[in-house]
């Protein structure tokens, strides 16, 4: 018969490396000045694997689109949520990402045993969790699904551009660039601006004076 003590380290050891489903989770939109943040969440299968996986910041949009329908097709199950602007201004974007990540687990249709999640912040899980710097680079499960974030935002971004050609949303994606910051001076903010982002609030401030 096994001793107590003994017993008690194998459970510590069991507890820890736990075997299981393992899930990658990026997010996509931090930077922008409108718009959702969006997260995804990948449980790759390995006996499918898919070529060609990246941080989809160093692949073309082309590539990137077409890895977004092999990613579905191929995963396990993968999942995407999202902060609203509403949320990004009441928490603060850092939250709201959190919250976006919380959200892309949750729907996963298999629980992951395990969460490794790029960067150096993690969301509360019920799960055990791990913060992965560069991992979009490093762990393919990640790499997917920051693929599918950027793909889900940036057609988001395409869809508003229809309605509020103005701003050029589809060819910024919602960023600060020079275009962008003169059409907010231009047009003032649409609903889809981040109030709480200082260029945002700078051209509301001036149309309100």
């Amino acid at each position: 018969m096994r001793s107590r003590r003994f017993l008690r380290a194998e459970q510590t050891a069991l507890d820890w490396d736990a075997p299981g489903l393992l899930a990658g989770v990026d997010e996509a939109g931090r930077g922008p000045l409108a718009g959702p943040v969006v997260a995804a969440a990948v449980i790759l299968d390995p006996r499918q694997p898919i070529d060609g996986l990246a941080d989809s910041k160093k692949l073309t949009a082309l590539r990137r689109e077409r890895l977004f329908d092999e990613i579905r097709a191929k995963a396990l199950c993968c999942a995407i949520g999202e902060a609203s602007v509403q949320e990004i201004d009441r928490l603060n974007i850092l939250q709201a990402t959190l919250l976006a990540m919380q959200r892309a687990v949750a729907g996963l249709r298999l629980p992951p045993a395990k969460v490794l999640v790029d960067g150096n912040r993690l969301p509360t899980l019920p799960m055990r969790a791990e913060a992965v710097v560069g991992g979009d680079a490093l762990v393919p499960a990640i790499s997917a699904a920051s693929i599918l974030a950027k793909v889900h935002r940036d057609r988001w971004c395409a869809e508003i551009d229809g309605a509020f050609p103005q701003y050029g949303f589809a060819a910024h994606k919602g960023y600060g660039t020079a275009a962008h910051l003169a059409a907010l001076r231009a047009h003032g903010a649409c609903e889809y601006h981040r109030r709480s982002f200082a260029p945002v609030a700078a051209v509301l401030t001036r149309a309100a004076a």
